[in-house]
């Protein structure tokens, strides 16, 4: 099963991040998608990048490791010019940008204080944009908008017997709407909380508000500026499935459907592990040697570090989000990751057009507001250090695997 819709073109970024020059966009461009089993819906226009991420290449099986000194920056840049005298020759590539984040729990566990809930911020903002107004910028510039949706939007009343079960209303769909989110990921170990009908209300809740899903079988299509991406979501920790294959199934039919970018999103790994396990390195392997481009992970509700493994980006865990499952955590940060793809032809350039951006899931550190923000200063500069040190173990552990 799959979704397939087109992609109006997003404004182009602020930040000099973009290593390939593209054509201006218009902002607010219609689409009529086309979900294979469900509705039409229409889409809405998109968003910026401001948080430049450098690296520093080891040569140890082409793996990239550690963040250069000093090579982030959270100071936006002025834009390219545009040197195209607004017609860019058919010979030059196109620039297609994508921007993921971690877990979104749009809402809360029937057992949490209701006064601290994602649900109470809610209706005290009184204003779903609220909530990604800190990050809207990153999001409104890009050319999809990607996150993990870790929870239900349903009434159902079907709790399964777990220890935290996640549920809110429909109407929380409008904080990624408005916060200019394209596409969540239903595979995760929250996506069925209150059972097979909570799982299919989410999907068709988020689907009638123009986010589009995908997850286990279910691929996502986008046409954007003339060229196919597809969005895989892969559940490591489901039981009675074959992950890998499921998901070089998923990889080779993107392929034979003609997508030239394919992103996978993996849902994996130990909570509250900063370095990702040997499982989780050799299904990235796997993604990327049967074809995928990129691979995004999530799942620990900390982040882990990234590597370049034969060219193409690894990272292992964003962290939280808009994360309704803890009005307090220990460890607030996360990660934002955007790479911008040059498209010629039958080619997708393997370069460096990458921005890890450190963030807090709070705009506050005394609580989980809810609010995901850029991180700035000191705070930075930790998150970075933090992701330099992932890096190195995942580099040892991932020389040792190919050996």
């Amino acid at each position: 099963m799959r979704n397939e819709r087109s992609k109006p073109i997003k404004r182009p970024s602020v930040r000099a991040a973009r290593r390939v020059g593209s054509q201006p966009s218009r902002r607010g461009a219609s689409t009529t998608p086309a979900v294979l089993g469900g509705a039409s819906i229409q889409r809405r226009g998109l968003h910026p990048t401001w948080v430049v991420a450098g690296v520093a290449l080891i040569a140890v099986v082409v793996v990239l490791v550690v963040f250069a000194a000093g090579a982030f920056s959270s100071a936006p840049a002025q834009a390219p010019a545009d040197n195209t005298g607004g017609e860019t020759a058919s010979s030059d590539p196109t620039a297609i940008t994508l921007t993921f984040a971690g877990d979104c729990t749009l809402g809360t566990d029937e057992s949490f204080d209701r006064s601290t809930s994602f649900n109470a911020r809610y209706d005290s903002v009184d204003d779903p944009s609220w909530f990604f107004s800190n990050v809207a910028g990153i999001f409104a510039a890009d050319d999809l908008s990607i996150v993990n949706m870790e929870g239900t939007l349903t009434e159902s009343s079907d709790r399964q017997d777990k220890t935290f079960a996640f549920k809110g209303d429909a109407e929380y769909a409008q904080v990624l709407v408005q916060g200019d989110v394209e596409a969540a990921s239903m595979a995760n170990n929250h996506s069925k909380d209150y059972g097979e009908q909570s799982y299919a209300d989410t999907i068709a809740t988020l689907e009638g508000a123009g986010i589009s899903t995908f997850g286990y079988e279910r691929i996502a299509y986008f046409d954007v500026k003339g060229v196919k991406v597809a969005l895989i979501g892969t559940y490591e920790l489901a039981l009675g499935i074959d992950v890998e294959d499921e998901m070089t199934a998923n990889i080779r039919a993107a392929q034979e459907a003609g997508a030239r970018i394919i992103a996978v999103y993996a849902h994996w790994g130990v909570e509250r592990e900063y370095v990702p396990d040997d499982v989780q390195i050799e299904l990235a392997h796997s993604a990327i040697d049967a074809g995928a481009h990129l691979v995004i992970g999530s799942h620990p509700h900390v982040i882990q570090g990234y590597e370049k493994y034969k060219g193409r980006y690894i990272v292992y865990s964003l962290g939280n989000f808009c994360f309704g499952g803890n009005s307090d955590p220990d460890d607030k940060d996360c990660l934002m990751f955007q790479q911008t793809f040059a498209v010629a032809g039958d080619e997708v350039a393997d370069d460096d057009a990458v921005d890890i951006i450190a963030c807090s899931i709070s705009s506050t550190s005394e609580r989980n507001n809810y609010q995901p923000t850029p991180a700035e200063g000191s705070e930075k500069e930790r998150i970075e250090a933090k992701v330099r040190e992932s890096n190195a173990a995942i580099a040892e552990r991932s020389a040792a695997l190919q050996d």
